[in-house]
């Protein structure tokens, strides 16, 4: 058995190396190395599970966001009363009324709408000769939908949008205080506009979102009002940036396989599903999350003691060669998918927006399949990061 002491250390990471490059040569080192933040980090498929069993690790709570000192204020609340960052009976009973409430029946019947506002920015973009991808189309369509299902008229849309944007920061590690300032003060705004949809539809209930939400989480799990804020806070943050990242990463890779996007324009509405699930696979928005040990756990010989922050790289995970063929080959035919997929978390907290995520990505790229199945893609994206939401730079594109 090896102790923790006795791990790798990940040295010589910078934005001049690539990402799954870099993690493949700590993969032959072993299962576990000490990720550049000095965290363990498991890097094996086979780790994931170990990892996310709620008997053995738990979710970190305040920890990380006290490390960079911040122990008040919205970002901090955010952390302290989001279902996301919690543990056993007050996880339940946080995400309880969200689960119920955003039913993947209700979210599957959202992609017709996603296809429409889909066609609508295509449509419009046809035959411009360097369109801003990330801005203009990934970065809009989640902000849309989320505004759609919580209810705001469209000429908030745009204020919402800047403003759901600069809050997914709070969810990133090594922000610095000018970017903290600028946060906070766009976060006290969407709080306000949190408030204001909940107290609207407590005094008028109707048959939406917000309102179901409100009766579900008083009537059947207690909570209060403010408890519900941080808990739509956390749907709209959470299913944000990461569905304009994966938007982006694959639709760069589709185009930069021609075979494959050729074949996907002939037959978008089959081989939508498919699409996604090697795209998350190759390129997914969320490099890694981070767990405590509740007990000494084995990890194929290494020994994480009780009380151990540990990393969980699913960045690594999906290229893991003991679990994938040619795991560096992008391909949307392969067979050696797995049945739930990690892009999403696994466990009891398993991310809640999947079915909603999977219906923006699926349509979107299935609408740009169909509709302009000559596009060209003019700027590629760089995607990186080891920890938490990868970021990106840019991506523009031109529609035919």
């Amino acid at each position: 058995m090896n102790g923790i002491d006795q791990l790798s250390r990940m040295t010589g990471y910078d934005e001049s190396v690539d990402d799954h490059e870099f993690l493949r040569s700590y993969r032959r080192l072993g299962s576990v190395a000490i990720s550049p933040t000095g965290f363990p980090m498991a890097l094996r498929f086979s780790n994931i599970a170990a990892l996310t069993d709620p008997t053995t690790t738990r979710q970190l709570e305040t920890e990380s966001i006290r490390k960079q000192g911040v122990t008040t204020g919205p970002i901090f609340e955010l952390h302290n009363r989001s279902m996301l960052f919690s543990n056993g009976p007050l996880h339940k009973k946080r995400r309880g009324p969200v689960t119920r409430t955003f039913a993947f029946k209700l979210m599957e019947g959202m992609r017709a709408e996603v296809a429409k506002l889909a066609a609508e920015i295509v449509t419009e973009a046809e035959g411009q000769e360097d369109l801003d991808f990330l801005e203009v189309f990934a970065g809009e369509i989640p902000a849309r939908m989320i505004a759609e299902i919580l209810g705001l008229p469209k000429s908030e849309m745009p204020r919402f949008r800047k403003l759901v944007y600069s809050v997914t920061r709070a969810f990133k590690m090594g922000f610095d205080q000018a970017q903290q300032v600028e946060i906070e003060r766009d976060f006290t705004a969407l709080i306000a506009e949190v408030d204001r949809l909940l107290n609207e539809r407590k005094g008028h209930p109707g048959d939406d979102f917000i309102s179901r939400l409100i009766v579900d989480a008083q009537d059947r799990f207690e909570l209060s009002l403010d408890d519900i804020r941080w808990q739509v806070i956390t749907l709209i943050i959470g299913g944000s940036d990461t569905t304009r990242l994966a938007l982006c990463s694959t639709l760069a890779l589709m185009l930069s396989h021609t075979e494959q996007w050729q074949a996907f324009c002939r037959n978008p509405d089959e081989l939508k599903m498919q699409v996604v699930q090697e795209g998350l696979r190759f390129e997914p928005p969320i490099a890694s999350f981070a767990r405590v040990a509740l007990t000494d756990i084995d990890l194929e010989g290494v020994v994480l003691p009780t009380g151990s922050p540990v990393s969980v790289c699913i960045l690594s995970a999906m290229r893991d060669e003991q679990v994938y063929d040619a795991p560096f080959t992008f391909d949307i035919h392969r067979t050696d998918q797995p049945r739930w997929h990690p892009a999403f978390g696994t466990g009891e907290h398993r991310c809640l927006g999947e079915a909603l995520a999977r219906a923006e990505l699926e349509e979107c790229l299935a609408t740009i399949a169909r509709l302009a199945p000559d596009t060209v893609l003019t700027n590629a994206p760089m995607v990186r990061g080891l920890n938490g939401i990868r970021r990106i730079d840019q991506m523009r594109v031109r529609f035919n």
